[in-house]
């Protein structure tokens, strides 16, 4: 089952990195799963591209295998998770990032091993 963390901002490229580090090293996972943001038909964008170079820097930073999972409609699940839990729209900004990563993360365990990419 998959469970909220925090949100960890870019201030700079190296304290970010800092802090996620960190955090996995706390946490100890098996292995990284990073939403891959497509478009509907699967074509990547700009944003994919970015998300693609994050994981590259973030491979030379780690030796855990990392996975990659389509992310789309991710937060808009989300959003409709948290607002029938009763949250407003305004009460869920702060979380709608987190629970769109639970989204994700809970589409890769609920995903036969077989069918899981790596990056």
């Amino acid at each position: 089952m998959a469970f909220p963390r925090r949100t960890i901002l870019m201030k700079t490229r190296d304290a970010f990195f800092a802090e996620l580090l960190s955090l996995i090293e706390t946490e100890k996972p098996d292995a990284l799963v990073v939403g891959l943001p497509v478009d509907l038909d699967g074509t990547e964008t700009l944003t994919t591209r970015q998300v693609r170079n994050f994981t590259d820097r973030l491979a030379r930073r780690t030796p855990l295998p990392i996975y990659i999972m389509p992310e789309a409609l991710s937060s808009l699940e989300a959003e409709l998770d948290l607002r029938a839990a009763g949250r407003s729209a305004a009460a869920s900004r702060s979380v709608l990032d987190q629970q769109a990563a639970v989204r994700i993360l809970q589409s890769f365990l609920d995903q036969p091993e077989t069918q899981r990419k790596l990056r």
